[in-house]
């Protein structure tokens, strides 16, 4: 499906911090709406849902259109008041699942 996700968020945050996530995953998206040289539909290929947990509550999450461009970047914003693991899952119309872990301490 995809190459490892690049993950952006910081080490360490004081309780109640209002913190910034990038994520990034390359993946070469495929709308379902092209031709192949014998001019058969190329077969849909996207990543339709993206979601982050953290210590296993839901964050944030989004539903993906065909419309995305391919290495989907998303951005967002979440309140830390403990220290735990953010678990983010990218899922591709196959049913293939990517899933990557950062960790973050706070004080």
């Amino acid at each position: 499906m995809a190459e490892k996700p690049r993950i952006k968020l910081p080490k360490e945050a004081k309780k109640g911090e209002v913190i910034q996530i990038k994520t990034l995953i390359s993946h070469i998206m495929e709308s379902g709406q092209r031709k192949d040289k014998d001019g058969k539909t190329i077969p849909r290929k996207i990543i339709n849902k993206f979601t982050c947990e953290f210590n296993g509550k839901p964050v944030f999450s989004a539903d993906i259109a065909p419309a995305v461009a391919a290495n989907p970047y998303v951005q967002f914003n979440a309140r830390v008041e403990q220290s735990g693991t953010f678990k983010f899952t990218w899922t591709d119309d196959d049913g293939t699942v990517t899933t990557a872990e950062e960790q973050i301490t706070v004080a």
